[in-house]
């Protein structure tokens, strides 16, 4: 059986003890090619989560030469950046970071519909992991927290990085 270990989460913040976090066993994710699609908008956050990201894919065993990053203004180009990269076929999955911090107008909620749904429709039609790393926060500190920046919280990519060597060895077990 392989071994597992828990991911640590950021505390909840009325200080109950969570249960919230991902029972991990070992990935080995020799071979995996990833790619990743990054805004550059709140470029401090989704640098982190970037980052996050791929440190956890190379603590998977996916050799850094396998992980190709790729910069996007903003959250809503991502779909379409990603799209590119699927219609390659060189990748078994996607990772998409983005950060959207809520205004005082609807756009916030606009562009998180569209880009929730555009990543929905590249799992459907590709049949190819594609990882939702899109932050929705209220404000910067939230975004902050959730993204591991000054020390604050739990970075969030670390997850998906994780969940993106899960989900393509996924794949590989029933879809060959």
């Amino acid at each position: 059986m392989a071994e597992k270990r828990k991911l640590e989460n950021a505390p909840n913040p009325d200080s109950a003890k969570t249960i919230r976090g991902l029972d991990l066993p070992q990935f080995d994710g020799k071979g995996l090619k990833i790619a990743i699609v990054s805004a550059r908008w709140n470029s401090i956050v989704c640098g982190s989560l970037t980052q996050g990201c791929v440190d956890a894919m190379k603590a998977c065993g996916v050799d850094a030469a396998d992980i190709v990053v790729e910069h996007v203004a903003g959250s809503y180009e991502i779909p379409f950046a990603a799209q590119v990269l699927l219609e390659t076929k060189r990748f078994d999955g996607v990772v998409c970071i983005g950060c959207l911090i809520k205004g005082e107008t609807m756009h916030f909620e606009y562009i998180s519909e569209a880009v929730t749904q555009g990543i929905m429709n590249l799992n459907l039609k590709y049949n190819t992991p594609v990882i939702y790393g899109i932050l929705g926060c209220l404000n910067e500190e939230q975004a902050k927290a959730r993204a591991g920046v000054e020390g604050a919280g739990h970075n969030s990519g670390i997850d998906w990085g994780y969940t993106v060597v899960e989900s393509c060895l996924l794949k590989k077990k029933y879809l060959r």
